[in-house]
């Protein structure tokens, strides 16, 4: 099959895949490779198109000390050429194969995904294997993507939303990993030399913390016998993950000044990890407090009623090593005052009254109906697979799921909520010129 062929194959492989109907029922096989990967696979002949999904963990939180950046930067480099191959040579090859590899580095994980025809499988997999194990690290690339990620950093010194993600990271965190960006900082990515990035590879990728999915034409023989051929060559075991981050924010307000008209707020405190009993009921009870859109109760209030923003929005933050209940908003400095105090009502109303019966029923019905969209095709399935056994759900979670937000009662609900949002917890971090307010 020529190039301009396999281009036109894939893409209609894509096309079809967004066209079939979603599905929440799907049979996941579990795989166990003979060199010790497992992985979960969903055969769908009826397309020569194959979604592979890796993510290993750990992520930036493993950047050696003084290193902040060196995974991020290392992860963009993959596809910037393996051996003797530069990174055009590199993005030849990948669209002569019509296959698309995508590389992200995250707080915790770092994420490969890979979407290739069956035909090409062979092909595909020596460039993705060359990528992850033999990345050729060239000086020249090295600048090039040092330049970009320094640009990127000059961007977000003057944007209000990346400050306050930031400030709120450095007060919760302390020393953690998790208080300052995985991207690092101009001076030390700046810093960084060739052998930082080979350290930081060295430590990101091994075969102990690899989860694997796969959706689309492949048996679990193939796949068995492709994954021993991709990974077998990274090291068995990683070095250690960070302990756990203590959130060392207390109830209050911290205020960053910075010229701009409208203030950035960013509000929480601590919530609940994935493997916790309640998280599913939290989960809901967000989706009513600030998760739907339009008709959450933070819009209906701070939007609706008042008119102190265009959006105002709650969630849950899961990370491997903290939790948090968090939310944001953004309004005019001569309102963000107001604002606040409606969040911070609105947040005790929560924890004292919790849900009615009416919105726990709505949520219900949201949330069971949106489910089987999110299975659309085979990369958003891979996608969420190897999500799940990161999470520590198993595969009968994807059949079960909305039973258990079905069998969520209305005590229960709010037993929770009463448990979680607690105002007087609350911290507030604004980045702005607020009227009214200062740092307590």
């Amino acid at each position: 099959m020529t190039a301009t062929l396999r281009t036109l194959a894939l893409a209609t492989a894509a096309l079809v895949m967004a066209a079939l109907p979603a599905r929440a029922e799907i049979e996941i096989q579990e795989v166990e490779t003979p060199g010790g990967i497992t992985a979960w696979l969903v055969e769908e002949p009826s397309i020569p198109f194959v979604a592979l999904e890796l993510r290993f963990k750990g992520g930036a939180s493993l950047d050696a000390p003084g290193k902040r950046g060196a995974t991020n930067l290392m992860t963009g480099l993959l596809e910037e050429g393996t051996g003797e191959m530069d990174a055009r040579g590199f993005a030849r090859a990948l669209e002569g194969l019509a296959a698309s590899f995508d590389y992200d580095a995250f707080d915790d994980t770092i994420s490969v995904s890979a979407r290739f025809l069956t035909d090409t499988t062979d092909e595909a997999m020596a460039l993705l294997r060359g990528s992850i194990v033999e990345p050729a690290f060239n000086q020249v690339a090295i600048d090039r993507v040092k330049a970009q990620v320094l640009s990127g950093l000059a961007s977000d010194a003057s944007d209000p939303d990346r400050i306050v993600s930031r400030t709120f990271d450095r007060l919760a965190f302390g020393d953690h990993p998790y208080a300052t960006s995985f991207k690092g900082t101009r001076e030390s990515v700046l810093a960084l030399s060739r052998e930082d990035i080979v350290a930081a590879h060295q430590a990101a990728f091994a075969r102990d913390r690899v989860y694997v999915s796969a959706v689309g034409d492949i048996s679990a023989e193939a796949l068995s016998a492709l994954l021993d051929t991709l990974l077998a060559d990274l090291p068995e075991t990683g070095p250690a993950l960070p302990g756990a981050a203590p959130f060392l924010l207390e109830g209050g307000l911290t205020v960053e000044p910075f010229d701009t008209p409208q203030s950035v707020v960013l509000f929480g405190h601590e919530g609940l990890e994935r493997d916790h009993p309640d998280f599913l009921a939290a989960y809901v009870i967000n989706e009513v407090f600030g998760g739907s859109g339009l008709t959450s109760r933070l819009m209906t209030e701070v939007r609706e009623k008042r008119g102190l923003t265009y959006g105002v929005y709650s969630y849950l933050v899961p990370k491997d090593h903290a939790a948090l209940v968090m939310g944001s908003v953004a309004s005019a400095n001569t309102r963000v005052a107001e604002t606040i105090a409606v969040i911070r009502d609105q947040w005790a109303r929560l924890g004292q009254e919790g849900l009615t019966a009416e919105e726990l029923t709505a949520a219900k019905t949201y949330l069971t109906g949106a489910y089987p969209l999110r299975f659309d095709g085979n990369g958003p399935i891979a996608n969420i697979l190897v999500g799940m056994q990161m999470d520590g759900l198993g595969p009968d979670y994807v059949t079960e799921r909305n039973a258990l937000v079905e069998a969520l009662t209305l005590d229960e609900v709010n037993r929770v909520a009463a448990e979680l949002y607690d105002p007087e917890a609350l911290h507030f971090v604004v980045v702005g010129q607020p009227e009214g307010l200062e740092t307590q």
